[in-house]
């Protein structure tokens, strides 16, 4: 009796690890089609997308250049007022 349950776990295994190895051997073999099904939805994706005019580029490039040196700008008289008020606190401290 012993023995037919020893035998009945050891088959269990061996089903498990050949199934385990199937199922990653099957894995391996359908990369190369999902990675051509894949590639084939990017290129057919990159299709329908509606590419800005070189008009449209140059605007909004113009409006980021302006907007950099704006906050530029601003922020460096920020730094200034601030960069001034806090010596004038550390000279009058101390």
């Amino acid at each position: 009796m012993k023995e037919a349950k020893v035998e009945t776990r050891v088959a269990g295994r061996e089903g498990k690890a050949s199934a385990a190895v199937e199922g990653w051997l099957g894995a391996v073999r359908a990369f190369p089609k999902q990675t051509k099904t894949f590639l084939g939805d990017v290129r057919a994706e990159t299709l329908r997308v509606t590419w800005p005019t070189r008009k449209q580029v140059q605007g909004t490039t113009v409006v980021v250049i302006l907007t950099v040196f704006f906050f530029g700008i601003y922020f460096g008289v920020l730094d200034w007022i601030f960069s001034a008020a806090v010596g004038r606190l550390l000279q009058w401290g101390g």
